[in-house]
């Protein structure tokens, strides 16, 4: 009975999709993906922030109550976009969501605050 301890010959792997990829298009898909998560998680989280005050103050709650209860809802948002931007696998849909999110929920509250005056 033969028992084989390594099945390729001269002790060479298969090569795999990262080992093909050089150094540096790792590091800048990770600095991207990092990027992503820090700035396009404010951005989206900050147009969450000033859309719910906005839309919160316009249903009758004070200012400083929608103010405070906006930036604390965004805080738990901010914590799941970040997670979520290292989890999801497309780094371009990640920044379309949380960028173009971002933008869009402000440019919202634009609106909504431009009603109010």
């Amino acid at each position: 009975m033969r028992i084989v301890l390594n099945q390729y010959p001269n002790n060479e792997a298969p090569h795999t999709a990262m080992s093909t990829l050089p150094a540096t298009a790792s590091a800048l898909h990770l600095l991207s993906r990092i990027a992503a998560a820090v700035l396009g998680g404010y951005a989206f989280c900050w147009g969450f922030i000033v859309l719910s005050m906005a839309l919160l103050f316009a249903a009758g709650m004070s200012f400083h109550d929608s103010e405070h209860l906006s930036g604390m809802l965004g805080l738990l948002l901010y914590l799941a976009v970040f997670c979520w931007a290292f989890a999801a696998r497309s780094l371009p849909k990640v920044w379309l969501v949380l960028a173009g999110g971002g933008a869009a929920m402000a440019a919202a509250a634009s609106l909504v605050q431009s009603a109010l005056v």
